[in-house]
C-alpha cells in the first residue's frame, strides 16, 4: 500500500502502515485519490526535525480552514476532523517517518484528532512527537528530496522562501473501499485561485543566493500580484471568502501545540 508524491523538488514514496493505523491510511489514501493535495504548499520546515504540509492552501491564505479529512468533504463541515490513536508501538525513530498532524480536541483534551495535514521527519530519535502525532506512513523512497527540503531557505517562520509544493499524488495501491459520494477527477485540476494566491516565489524560478531581505519582499510580492492576475484570467473574478480559521486549526504553527516552537525539536 504505497502512495507516490511528486513535489516540485522529486517524488517521494510513501509506504502506508494500513494494519497499524487504518483509519489515517483510509483518509490519506482517499484524499490522494480526489487530488485534494495538488499545489498544497509545505509551509513549515524546521532544519533536522519535520516538515509539514497537506492544507491545500497554508496558513498564509485567510481562506484556509486548516485542510479536511475525506469525510468532512463529502460529508460537510462536521466530519471536518476525526480521532485518532497514535499506535503506542510506532515511534517517530527514523528520518522519513510519516505522521497525520493532531492537536487534541475541543471536547475531550486527551483525544486526538486531524484532518489532512501531515508531517515526514528530517531527523531520527525524535521522541518529542511520540503521542503527538500520529505515525501512518514511511518514506521508502526520495531521501534525496528530503534532504533537499531539508536544506531550503525559510523565513523566521519556517516557511520556505521558494516555493515547495505537492504537484501530484499517485496512487500505487489501495486496499479501502471508496466512501459513498466520493469520485474521482478524471484529470488532475487546476490550481485555484486562492492557491495561486499564495505563490511567493515560484519552484520554477530561481532563488539569488545574494539577495537582501528586502529585495527578497519586494520579489514575493511581484510574485503575488503576478499570481493573483494570472488567476484572474484562468477562473474569473471570483469574490474571496473571508473564512478565517477557528482556534484549533491543526496546522497553524501559532496555534497548533505539534508545532508550535518546532524550530527548535526540543519544545
Amino acid at each position: 500500500m504505497s502512495v507516490l508524491l511528486e513535489t516540485s523538488l522529486g517524488d517521494i514514496v510513501i509506504d502506508l502502515l494500513v494494519d497499524e493505523c487504518p483509519k489515517a491510511c483510509e483518509n490519506f489514501l482517499k484524499l490522494c485519490k480526489v487530488k485534494y493535495y495538488n499545489f498544497s504548499p509545505v509551509h513549515s520546515v524546521q532544519k533536522n526535525f519535520t516538515f509539514q504540509t497537506g492544507d491545500p492552501l497554508g496558513p498564509d491564505s485567510s481562506e484556509s480552514d486548516g485542510g479536511s479529512s475525506i469525510w468532512g468533504l463529502l460529508e460537510g463541515p462536521p466530519k471536518r476532523t476525526f480521532s485518532l490513536e497514535p499506535p503506542p508501538k510506532l515511534k517517530h525513530d527514523e528520518r522519513g517517518t510519516v505522521s497525520m498532524a493532531t492537536v487534541p480536541s475541543p471536547h475531550d483534551p486527551d483525544q486526538r484528532i486531524a484532518a489532512s495535514q501531515f508531517i515526514v521527519t528530517l531527523g531520527e530519535n525524535l521522541d518529542y512527537l511520540d503521542g503527538k502525532a500520529v505515525i501512518f506512513g514511511k518514506v521508502v523512497e526520495g531521501f534525496d528530496v528530503l534532504e533537499k527540503v531539508n536544506e531550503a531557505f525559510i523565513d523566521d517562520r519556517g516557511r520556505p522562501l521558494k516555493d515547495i509544493r505537492i504537484r501530484h499524488t499517485v496512487i500505487l495501491d489501495d486496499p479501502f473501499d471508496d466512501p459513498p459520494g466520493l469520485v474521482a477527477p478524471a484529470e488532475s485540476p487546476l490550481p485555484s485561485k486562492a492557491q495561486l494566491a499564495t505563490v511567493r516565489i515560484a519552484d520554477d524560478e530561481e532563488l539569488d543566493d545574494n539577495m537582501d531581505e528586502e529585495s527578497m519582499e519586494k520579489l514575493r510580492r511581484e510574485r503575488e500580484a503576478r499570481a493573483q492576475a494570472l488567476t484572474l484570467e484562468m477562473v474569473g473574478d471570483l469574490p474571496f471568502a473571508e473564512v478565517k480559521p477557528p482556534e484549533n486549526v491543526l496546522f497553524v504553527c501559532k496555534l497548533n501545540p505539534v508545532t508550535q516552537g518546532m524550530s527548535s525539536p526540543s519544545p
